[in-house]
């Protein structure tokens, strides 16, 4: 059996992987990626001698799949949790503490954003529950509709955006609530008189459990050992030109006949790969939009100033060129160990892809500048390390889990064909190694 794993980031190196433990030794597995190196927006470089992670550092910890992955492949020893601290919000040209017990920087208490807004939209939030909250089920709006109509314009651009700038490299606008906060959009679905006593109810239970989880030596150690135990042979520098129905199966350009696929590739590209297989699909895919981004990473001497905090997040509106700071020194404490200090400073946000056209020197020049008129202390990068990442992260725009819902139904009567990756059910690694495992189990489940 041949099968042809088009994209090669972390959800196609898991569907190979998968494919491997299921189908055995006989099967002959295929990675197509148009980069030079597999791993997509996974890149683990060297910075001042020591590995360190320009794209994803961190997975969420109460999500089972890394942690069970890490096991199966022998790496369980690489798994690190933060040292606890937490992150700052320059908001208004001052550092605040980052609002707890919020969804996404969605409060459930006006005491929580106290310090970080003014006196009316605390009062605003704590009046929430006496007005009248009109919320159809099932809709979907712009998280930045919701939280502004109810708590405030402040709440969603100085709680809310600086945390959804993260995870998506979008903000409240250009998210929708019940892709990015299902919980919340299941309890106002379900009646909630508030939108205070929704995110009440959709809050996890306290934990002193590490939200995050990490790898010390960086994704690149879990990338080579997917790739080594997928016994895949791997294309590089290759872009899949073509997906067409076979007599038998499917032909892939530039790799031919196969008689399975996986196409673990960004939206916009499988879009085009299944322009004539499955046109409601690729309808529905060329709907994603997508963010670009870039990472600058500084190290430092050991004994800079910085906070004792894990990072810096920065409010809508704020002339700081940067949207966060990971403080990775003060984050997690394997890194606290080494000779330098490190930090990674993030650039670029959904509609303004123009750090991506700035120089290195220029980006390492303002990432230093940013850096210390947040933290107060003069920077002295000793070392810098530059990733761009071009279109990198999918927009989960209101609408988007019912347009994923139209792409699954779909593809689903098409014999010898799935689909994996970040647009579909969530852009963090755990959800793509789900997708991954998905994706491989369907193609072994119709192919026996």
């Amino acid at each position: 059996m041949r099968i042809a794993v088009i994209g090669g980031g972390i959800s196609g190196l898991v569907a190979a992987y998968r494919l491997r433990m299921l189908l055995g030794a006989a099967a002959d597995i295929l990675v197509l990626d148009r980069a030079e190196r597999v791993g997509g927006i996974l890149y683990t470089a060297e910075l001042a001698g020591e590995p360190l992670d320009l794209g994803a550092e961190a997975f969420v910890g109460r999500r089972p799949e890394v942690p069970q992955l890490l096991r199966e492949v022998g790496l369980e020893t690489q798994l690190v949790t933060p040292a606890g601290l937490r992150p700052l919000v320059w908001s208004d040209g001052v550092a605040h503490p980052l609002p707890e017990r919020t969804l996404m920087g969605v409060p459930s208490t006006a005491e929580s954003m106290r310090g970080l807004v003014d006196a009316a939209t605390l009062e605003r939030i704590a009046t929430e529950p006496q007005r009248t909250l009109a919320w159809e089920p099932g809709a979907d709006i712009d998280v930045y509709r919701l939280v502004a109509d109810r708590f405030g314009a402040q709440v969603a651009e100085r709680s809310v955006d600086p945390l959804l700038g993260g995870v998506y490299a979008g903000s409240s606008r250009s998210i929708g609530v019940r892709a990015a906060l299902p919980t919340l959009a299941a309890a106002l679905d379900d009646g909630a008189p508030s939108l205070t006593h929704a995110v009440a109810v959709a809050l996890p239970p306290p934990s002193d459990a590490p939200v995050f989880g990490g790898i010390r030596d960086g994704y690149q150690v879990l990338l080579e050992a997917l790739a080594a135990r997928s016994g895949a042979k791997f294309i590089t520098a290759e872009p899949a030109t073509r997906l067409a129905r076979g007599q038998r199966g499917w032909v892939v350009d530039p790799i031919g006949a196969v008689d399975s696929v996986v196409l673990a590739t960004p939206a916009p590209v499988t879009a085009r790969l299944l322009g004539t297989v499955a046109p409601d699909a690729a309808a529905a895919l060329s709907g994603i939009e997508l963010s670009s981004s870039v990472l600058v990473a500084l190290a430092l001497p050991r004994d800079t100033a910085l906070p004792q905090n894990s990072g810096i997040l920065v409010a809508t509106g704020e002339p700081l060129r940067a949207k966060a700071f990971t403080l990775s020194s003060r984050k997690w404490t394997h890194l606290a160990q080494r000779e330098t200090a490190a930090v990674r400073v993030s650039f670029g946000k959904f509609g303004d892809a123009t750090p991506l056209s700035w120089s290195d020197a220029d980006l390492v020049t303002t990432a230093a500048a940013d850096l210390s008129t947040v933290t107060g202390v003069p920077i002295e990068p000793l070392a810098a390390a530059v990733q761009r990442w071009p279109n990198g992260l999918a927009q989960y725009a209101p609408g988007h889990t019912d347009r994923i819902a139209t792409i699954e139904s779909a593809i689903a009567p098409i014999p010898g064909l799935a689909l994996a990756g970040a647009y579909l059910h969530g852009v963090g690694v755990p959800a793509c190694v789900a997708s991954g495992t998905a994706a491989a189990h369907h193609i072994a489940a119709t192919s026996t």
